[in-house]
């Protein structure tokens, strides 16, 4: 399963320039861990950085000028104040892990008429056999306009360089190039980035009523909640019933989870709890505990996104159930062959309790406005709390923890 080793982000909102793990340039860096967690208090970032993500998927999908238009207000709201420089990303990951990393850098601005559009996009991934150096540049576009390489290798007999000029420069290049055949190599990104999973669950979505009718993936809302459980009993019977039982240890009393198909050809979901002879439907249900079954049934997806980010699991989790969360994303985070990589936000410190300083970055606002981050192994004095059996949250809830 492709693995993000490093992120960078430059000039998005109060992310005026921030770095989490490794980076092609910074090779003496720790990569990111197959969990990630970014703590900090509220309005330091935490959002900002969740939706940095967000901001490439819909790049992909819909082009910049729609990203940057859709929920987000236009190009002048989401750049940092006083910014003259383009929007930056930079995502250095792995297709596999003996694989060799490729680095994807974006780079975006506003045209004269103040529109967004692409000004700068590259991938770049070291020959085969290079250890040192710049690695190559198999796909470099500067205002729409560049060159990419053809097949699995580049620079070399086998390959071939064409130029290319994009049609419309506010589209991504790896969107177009990376759909053709010729260009496998781009086609691995655009594949990983097409895949990625932001979780913007609501409760009020998963009560909702969808037509039957079995569905394989969890929606970013939760909306399709039913459909998926009417998959996962036709089709992974014994480990839905599985999910069933670890969700019934986690939630007292809830012992059954089905569905029922009502006369007009809809779907409800049905909590059988112990203590009555009658269901409960998931519009009965708290928010909690539809909150949990569903991160449950994520986790528990057959065919699991590669990347999945989630802001702020604690929102209406009862404070006891937030370690065993935590150890729910990391049995699942593990950085294996068709696990996922899981990305959280969080400012609840039972959440933290449950973490590795090497799995946790602390999010804080500088003196200038924008956001500095560090990570938390990077700290020795925490380090060395931690390892003589001080919960890493009570370190934070007791301000040993800090970005600076």
């Amino acid at each position: 399963m492709p693995m993000i080793m490093g992120f960078k982000v430059q000039n998005f909102g109060v992310l005026k320039d921030i770095t989490l793990g490794k980076l092609w340039n910074q090779q003496n860096a720790s990569p990111l861990t197959p969990l990630v967690v970014v703590i900090g208090k509220n309005g330091v970032g935490k959002s900002t950085l969740f939706d940095a993500f967000g901001f490439l998927a819909d790049a992909l999908m819909l082009g910049v000028e729609e990203a940057c238009d859709a929920k987000r207000g236009g190009f002048d709201r989401i750049v940092s104040k006083g910014a003259n420089d383009p929007i930056r990303f930079e995502v250095y990951f792995r297709e596999a892990p003996k694989e060799r990393p490729i680095t994807y850098e974006l780079g975006i601005t506003r045209d004269a008429r103040g529109r967004p559009y692409v000004e700068s996009e590259r991938l770049r991934q070291r020959r085969k056999g290079e250890r040192r150096g710049r690695p190559f540049s198999f796909l470099d576009l500067q205002n729409g306009k560049g060159s990419a390489w053809k097949g699995m290798s580049y620079g070399e007999e086998e390959s071939e360089k064409v130029n290319v000029e994009l049609p419309d420069n506010r589209h991504l290049a790896i969107r177009t190039y990376g759909a053709l055949k010729e260009h496998p190599r781009i086609s691995v990104f655009r594949d990983f980035l097409e895949k990625w999973y932001l979780s913007y669950f609501t409760p009020n979505a998963a009560r909702g009523l969808p037509m039957a009718g079995p569905q394989k993936h969890l929606d970013i809302q939760g909306d399709n909640l039913g459909n998926v459980v009417q998959y996962m009993e036709r089709d992974h019977k014994e480990k839905f019933q599985d999910i069933l039982d670890r969700i019934a240890r986690k939630i007292p009393g809830i012992h059954r989870i089905d569905t029922k198909r009502t006369d007009d050809g809809r779907l409800l979901v049905r909590f059988n709890d112990k203590g009555f002879q009658d269901p409960f439907f998931a519009q009965q249900m708290s928010d909690g505990t539809l909150k949990l079954f569903a991160y449950m049934l994520l986790l528990e997806d057959p065919e699991p996104a590669p990347f999945i980010c989630i802001e702020e699991p604690e929102n209406g989790l009862y404070h006891k159930l937030m370690e065993p969360l935590a150890q729910e994303f990391r049995a699942h985070a593990t950085g294996e062959k068709n696990a996922p990589q899981i990305f959280v936000t969080t400012h609840q410190p039972y959440f933290v309790n449950a973490l590795t300083p090497d799995e946790t970055w602390i999010l804080e606002k500088g003196a200038d406005g924008f956001a500095m981050i560090k990570r938390a192994s990077d700290d020795p004095v925490v380090k060395s709390m931690v390892g003589e059996g001080l919960p890493l949250g009570s370190l934070w809830y007791s301000d040993y923890l800090d970005a600076r």
